[in-house]
């Protein structure tokens, strides 16, 4: 009987480390993936030639920038090619003859930073930064910070996921990051 509660310890120890709920390759494809507008970026609409309708648009809480002559246009989930397309397409309808369009991102929405660091809080993103960038712009670890991992909350796909990722992790706008406490 003793011989068989190791080796049912090892099985059932392999077992429960499949359902630990970490995703890395999810996150590395959505890495990947173009960047989606959504709730508090900002961004930069050039109407060629027509000064008067380029200008800096907030994406409102509903996922809008409100434009003039075309009103209410949905940005929450699109790329800005085709926030642009879209645009264009609008102002085409009666309003401007061969409109040119050129969006692009003037500011991204801030990501967020929990747990076993200096400063936790909001900040604002910046392109290309990993998770260990994140905690140096909140300051750094506290003493009994998890310096290996943290834990990445995202929404994707119209649902919010959470794993735990290295500190090498590509951070995107809007995400949030805990970093645990170590347990020595």
């Amino acid at each position: 009987m003793r011989r068989i509660s190791p080796l049912l310890c090892l099985v059932l120890v392999g077992m429960l480390q499949g359902c630990n709920g970490s995703r890395p390759q999810e996150y590395q494809a959505v890495a990947t993936m173009p960047y989606t507008l959504a709730a508090g970026d900002r961004v930069r609409v050039i109407v060629f030639g027509q000064d008067s309708l380029s200008n800096s648009f907030a994406v409102d809480s509903s996922g809008n920038i409100a434009m003039p002559l075309i009103g209410l246009v949905a940005a929450r989930g699109r790329t800005t090619a085709d926030l642009a397309r879209d645009i264009e397409a609008r102002l085409r309808a009666g309003y401007v003859r061969e409109p040119r369009v050129s969006v692009e991102v003037e500011a991204y929405r801030p990501f967020f930073v929990l747990g076993e660091v200096t400063t936790s809080g909001q900040y604002p993103y910046v392109n290309g930064m990993t998770v260990e960038t994140a905690v140096a712009i909140a300051g750094g670890y506290t003493p009994r910070a998890a310096r290996d991992h943290a834990e990445l909350t995202r929404s994707q796909d119209g649902r919010t996921v959470t794993s735990t990722v290295p500190m090498a992790q590509p951070v995107r706008p809007g995400d949030t990051i805990v970093v645990p406490e170590r347990f020595f």
